[in-house]
């Protein structure tokens, strides 16, 4: 075999790789709305626990079926750090730090943001069932990151 055959076999492998590739990124932004999560506001981190809404974290309701948690990620811990939804609830989590970098992940979901201080993230997901989620940082904060763990619980 010429070694021009191998390099054409070689071209056209990473040429069906590179497709493959982004058809699994198509897939999953708009077959699975997936979708990376941004930054939507900006907010001074010396103020941020007396600007709203992040002076009053906590669930709130904005609609039938529809809710806001606003959260707030500081050395070590999230405010609040527990969130009871009904089952079914579409939330929307407004989130920002005050103080370092955050990770806020909420285990068996795809809500997954950094918390950088001066920016508000927000990412919506809908809770189609019952049980207790576990809310992590998974960028690491300082010694006390081990601790700062939180908890949706949907009912």
């Amino acid at each position: 075999m010429k070694i021009e055959t191998y390099e054409k076999a070689y071209l056209a492998l990473g040429g069906v790789t590179l497709t493959a590739a982004l058809l699994v990124l198509l897939y999953t932004s708009v077959g699975m709305d997936i979708h990376l999560p941004t930054h939507i506001a900006e907010v001074d981190p010396a103020t941020v626990r007396t600007t709203p809404p992040f002076d009053q974290p906590g669930l709130r309701q904005i609609g039938p079926g529809r809710y806001e948690a606003v959260i707030l990620g500081q050395v070590w811990a999230f405010l609040p750090q527990e969130i009871r939804v009904p089952v079914g609830a579409e939330v929307t989590f407004t989130a920002t730090s005050a103080d370092v970098i955050h990770g806020f992940l909420i285990a068996g979901t795809r809500v997954n943001m950094m918390l950088i201080p001066g920016q508000v993230s927000r990412q919506t997901y809908t809770f189609r069932r019952p049980g207790e989620y576990g809310l992590i940082c998974h960028e690491y904060c300082g010694l006390g990151h081990q601790g700062m763990v939180g908890m949706v619980i949907v009912e």
